[in-house]
């Protein structure tokens, strides 16, 4: 997940006097997935993480680091903490179509701009943004 900083995750558990088997329980994660985060080993599946994020009363965007001018489609739905199939249910949008517009693989169409914006809760402007910079990343820079 770009821009996610298991420092951050630990220091927020941390800062609410919660050891790591208690955060898990309270979140619904096994406490070996919450320390394989921690310690950078595996990275946290969106929705996993925006439970614990919940359960910490915080928002992912502590969690995961990504500066505005640098968010891919991607960035801002995992910021929102959903899984491609959610943000696709939420905007009336096919599952591909998500997929293939946050790999910058598909034309983002109006209507696709209007209704995944919307869904993410950012502007036509910045999602449009957004998906020039997935479309016009390097050759073998991840999406």
């Amino acid at each position: 997940m770009r821009g996610f900083d298991p420092s951050r995750l630990k220091a927020l558990r941390e800062r609410f006097g919660l050891s790591r088997p208690e955060l898990a329980r309270v979140a619904g994660i096994g406490h070996a997935t919450l320390y394989q985060w921690e310690t950078g080993a595996t990275s946290p599946q969106v929705d996993l993480l925006k439970r614990v994020a919940d359960a910490l009363g915080a928002a992912i965007s502590d969690i995961v680091i990504v500066p505005e001018a640098e968010r891919l489609p991607g960035d801002w739905r995992v910021l929102a903490g959903l899984l491609q199939p959610q943000l696709g249910k939420l905007a009336e949008v096919s599952t591909t179509t998500v997929a293939q517009v946050e790999r910058g693989q598909a034309a983002l169409t109006d209507d696709n701009a209007r209704k995944l914006s919307a869904a993410l809760g950012v502007s036509e402007s910045v999602y449009r943004a957004a998906y020039e910079r997935a479309r016009n990343r390097p050759a073998g820079t991840p999406a």
